[in-house]
């Protein structure tokens, strides 16, 4: 295999620069983006949550909305709570649905918390605003897809939204910006019957 010399190597890159530059020069729409994380895998609450952390970080208010947890304490409410004048965080689940064996109830929690989500979108105030676990109400029809799609496309122009969860109804991914599928290789869990742990599941 031949070896670049280092004024190859620095030929190439400078090629690969300037058509970078261009694509980036070329790129000019702003605007709030529908994103929605979500597959098999682990890492779909933690990426919103990282965009999260992200916004704060520019000054932006968050709103945070979680639709299965509730029912126990997480790291992230703990470090999130120590920002108030920029991000609202609400676990408003009670766990997940074979944990509380009443249909009626969960509807009636999703509703509320759906009812958050809502108010906080129409608030321009809030700059991005994450639905954690969303598309499990929406998989098990607590709350109409329509509904959400209606809402998603009536919040204000540059208000991001984050929606997390397996099994996105092909309605919604239809409707984002952007669409990240995780897919599960290992995980402990399964192989290697590790309990979720402090500090990576909740």
């Amino acid at each position: 295999m031949k070896t670049r010399t280092d004024a190859e190597h620095n030929a190439k890159m400078k090629k690969i620069q300037a058509a970078q530059a261009k694509k980036v020069a070329a790129k000019t729409v702003e605007k709030g983006l529908i994103i929605v994380h979500t597959g098999p895998g682990k890492g779909k609450t933690s990426a919103a949550l990282g965009m999260a952390v992200r916004a704060i970080g520019h000054d932006m208010k968050v709103g945070v909305v979680q639709f299965v947890k509730g029912a126990m304490a997480t790291g992230e409410k703990a470090v999130f709570d120590r920002f108030p004048d920029l991000i609202e965080f609400k676990p408003m689940g009670e766990g997940f649905t074979w944990d509380t064996q009443d249909r009626a109830r969960d509807i009636a929690v999703a509703r509320t918390a759906w009812d958050e989500v809502k108010r906080m979108i129409a608030d321009p105030s809030y700059k991005m605003v994450i639905a954690d676990e969303l598309n499990i109400v929406l998989r098990y029809d607590y709350l109409p897809t329509d509904e959400v799609l209606e809402a998603l496309a009536a919040k204000p122009e540059m208000t991001h939204v984050i929606i997390t969860g397996r099994n996105a109804p092909q309605s919604l991914i239809d409707a984002a910006d952007l669409v990240t599928e995780m897919t599960q290789v290992k995980h402990p869990f399964r192989e290697q019957n590790v309990k979720a742990q402090a500090g990576i599941e909740f």
